[in-house]
């Protein structure tokens, strides 16, 4: 099973994490998260992320998530990387987390594009009809 490892801003990824409970039915295995606050030192950060990345990996490697493409959550994870072995998606989003959960007995990299797919096809622009629900 692959790892999963969500670094956000503040306490984002722990509501994920909630989120993705309910939605699944129960606490996923090998999921872990690292809040970033605004007075957070990523450096300091940083021995405890690789840490949590070891104890993720179980032989079949991690999948790191971060919030925003170019913060310090995502710059703190590109510093965990190792290509095959630990990977990065950022825009992480409840849709690509519950793909990544669903997908995470599969190869990295199968992982890693239905992961992509989830975030970005999890996007939609839908119409009052649209969700099969109307409050009278």
């Amino acid at each position: 099973m692959i790892g999963i490892l969500i670094i956000t801003h503040g306490t984002l990824a722990e509501s994920l994490i909630h989120c993705a409970e309910h939605v699944m039915g129960g606490k996923p295995l090998h999921l872990m998260y690292l809040n970033v606050g605004i007075h957070d030192d990523p450096g300091a950060l940083l021995p405890k992320a690789k840490a949590m990345v070891a104890k993720l990996d179980q032989g079949n490697g991690v999948l790191v998530l971060s919030d925003i493409y170019g913060a310090t959550p995502c710059n703190l994870a590109s510093r965990l990387l190792l290509p095959g072995r630990v990977e990065g998606i950022s825009g992480v989003n409840l849709p690509m987390l519950v793909r990544a959960l669903t997908y995470r007995n599969e190869s990295l990299d199968l992982l890693l594009d239905r992961a992509i797919s989830g975030g970005v096809n999890g996007v939609v622009h839908f119409t009052q009809d649209a969700c099969g629900s109307h409050d009278s």
